[in-house]
């Protein structure tokens, strides 16, 4: 049990910066951290962290129990380290009017392990089109407006939308896909797709509309945020619109990071929206994420039953789940390799995402009652079959990684321990 105990030689994360010392905890909280100026942190096997902070989570319920729920997703994230996660819209009822967000909120309350905050949708219905949600009367239910799985097709739509969600202070999380640009695609269209008589996906479907919409946050002063940035045009109209002063943040997830459509097999588990992109996409975003122009990284965990990600690349529904593995990909594929430093990674899962979304900061020593530890020197193998989410399809099974989630505390108590 850590619940009572001192932990010696530990990597803490605090005020933006992993430091080493040692760490009492009593009944759920931190107590105390004695820093160790002359430790190497290399030698420190423990990470203790702020919980990690997921803007960009499907928990499928109410309405599509069988892919996820709540209780099985919040325990996900739990065992992923998350203590907060954000909850998208793509649901049956869809979160578009004040009732079906307390439908959800009922769940939530009953069933969450972790902090879950909803979405409310753009649109009524979640179509990305049609008609617009009452936004004033959801905005104190809701963490921000997403048509996530949709983009909204219209530009005087979204337009509208942004005026209105501006008013409300909220921010508007655009999934960007240009629907007209599709034509039948389901993988990138690049390299492997062509190799293989697989139909793509172009780049310009994302970043066309990332363009449209940075041009509209101009006129209407929107909170905006980009949803899964995949491209490398993306990230560069995003670093461009930053320093013009636009009002602009986005996430990328770890399998972009990690991933290409290089490593693509003909099988359902390396199928999500949007797809896995060239190697020069890859580097792009790690060049991003390293030089602040993608702020976050969220995992957009999407799980399906099994049945419908066992059609292959061509049928099978789109969609990774990723709370589980998060952490353990990112540290064993970029911060070992020393291509992004530890630092990086865990302010974009903890505090990039909390400023933004307003969520309150957290502090190892200030508020110390949320909070995730790792063992850095556990090596393992990624077994899908050993999930606590329902959904099982991840690109990264069968990857031998290191750090574990060994507690997750959330209100100071534990809702994780292995």
């Amino acid at each position: 049990m850590y619940l009572q105990n001192r932990l010696e030689n530990v990597l803490f994360y605090c005020k933006g910066k992993v430091s080493v010392g040692d760490v009492a905890l009593s009944d759920g909280r931190i107590v105390n951290v004695s820093v160790s100026p002359d430790t190497a942190v290399s030698m420190a096997g423990k990470l203790l962290i702020p919980g990690l902070v997921d803007v960009h989570v499907h928990l499928r319920e109410p309405g599509y129990f069988y892919k996820e729920t709540v209780l099985t997703g919040t325990k996900a994230a739990a065992r992923g380290g998350y203590t907060t996660v954000c909850s998208m819209p793509n649901l049956n009822p869809p979160p578009d009017c004040p009732e079906n967000v307390k439908l959800q909120q009922q769940i939530i309350d009953r069933d969450a392990l972790v902090n879950v905050l909803p979405y409310g949708c753009i649109t009524v219905g979640q179509k990305g089109a049609g008609q617009l949600c009452d936004y004033e009367a959801m905005k104190d239910m809701v963490v921000g407006f997403s048509d996530d799985g949709k983009g909204v097709q219209s530009e005087s739509t979204m337009r509208s939308a942004m005026e209105q969600i501006a008013k409300t202070g909220r921010i508007l999380a655009a999934h960007c896909e240009d629907e007209s640009l599709l034509r039948g695609g389901y993988i990138h269209d690049g390299e492997y797709a062509r190799a293989h008589g697989h139909r793509g996906i172009c780049s310009e479907s994302e970043w066309g509309q990332i363009q449209r919409d940075l041009k509209l946050v101009k006129e209407t002063g929107c909170r905006y945020h980009v949803c899964h940035v995949s491209t490398k045009e993306s990230v560069e109209l995003i670093r461009q619109a930053k320093k013009e002063g636009v009002d602009v943040t986005c996430e990328t997830g770890p399998h972009y990071l990690l991933l290409s459509d290089a490593d693509l097999q003909e099988d359902g588990r390396f199928k999500m929206n949007p797809p896995l992109r060239g190697k020069a996409d890859r580097e792009a975003l790690i060049e991003g994420l390293l030089d602040g122009t993608i702020d976050m990284i969220a995992t957009d965990h999407a799980p399906h039953s099994a049945e419908e990600k066992s059609r292959g690349l061509e049928k099978s529904l789109m969609g990774v789940v990723g709370l589980e593995t998060a952490l353990p990909v990112l540290y064993t594929g970029l911060v070992k390799p020393g291509i992004v430093p530890l630092e990086r990674i865990i302010q974009a899962m903890t505090d990039a995402p909390r400023q933004r979304f307003g969520l309150p900061v957290m502090d190892i020593l200030d508020d110390p009652s949320d909070f995730a530890l790792f063992d850095l020197d556990e090596e393992y193998v990624i077994d899908p079959q050993t999930f606590l989410s329902q959904g099982r399809a991840t690109p990264f099974a069968g990857w031998k990684v290191q750090g574990k989630c060994e507690m997750t505390v959330v209100g100071g108590k534990a809702v994780w321990q292995k």
